[in-house]
């Protein structure tokens, strides 16, 4: 049957996959499984936690942000409005703010972009994509050098899983293309943990993870 459909595509000017390459889309579309599914498990024991256990974890994540991450002032600082479930960063990421980083929030420019513009004091919050809210059009975009990061699922050795966009991997890529080389600290609760994140060898791992149990280093 492969030599007859082999026939019909090489008449049509195409060919089959050599046998390597079946191997590796298979691999492939294996790891995007089970990195779905870890996904949707996660998020889904971080939809059951109670708004006040959100609430108070969210307050012990800011305090255990604030007592051990240190940036210098100036420092391009990216983080997040939370939507959904997420964990509201909006207390460490004001604290930020007073000891001298400048904030920036993602924006959804396109289905492949996001850029980072800058969290002034008083400026207006737009929808900016995916449900989320963030500076306006005539904010400045800023590349971040330390970045809070979001996320679905994460596990023991700083590997995470995003929402599946893959917008955060594009944007780090992109920064590290101009030179940018930034710190990754992903925030969570402690219910995304997963017991392996399946990884391929472009992955960058997280610096550390920031949970309600504290600061979690990896490396």
């Amino acid at each position: 049957m492969d030599a007859a459909l082999n026939f019909v595509l090489i008449r049509a000017g195409l060919q089959l996959p050599a046998p390597h390459e079946v191997t590796r889309l298979k691999h492939l579309s294996s790891i995007k499984d089970l990195k779905k599914n870890l996904r949707l498990e996660a998020l889904a024991r971080r939809d059951e936690l109670s708004t006040e256990y959100r609430i108070e974890a969210s307050m012990r994540i800011a305090d255990a942000g604030v007592a051990t991450l240190v940036v210098d002032p100036g420092t391009n600082v990216s983080g997040f409005w939370p939507i959904r479930s997420e964990v509201d960063l909006r207390p460490l990421l004001f604290h930020m703010r007073e000891k001298g980083a400048r904030l920036c929030l993602p924006v959804i420019i396109d289905k492949q972009t996001i850029l980072f513009r800058e969290l002034v004091r008083g400026a207006p919050m737009v929808a900016t994509g995916f449900g989320t809210a963030g500076p306006p059009e005539d904010a400045a975009v800023l590349d971040p050098s330390f970045m809070l990061v979001p996320l679905a699922a994460f596990d023991e050795r700083g590997h995470r899983i995003g929402y599946g966009a893959g917008y955060y991997d594009r944007a780090i890529a992109r920064l590290k293309e101009i030179g940018v080389n930034p710190r990754l600290i992903g925030v969570a609760f402690d219910c995304q943990q997963v017991e392996i994140v399946p990884d391929e060898p472009h992955d960058v791992p997280l610096e550390a993870v920031l949970t309600e149990s504290g600061l979690r280093s990896f490396g």
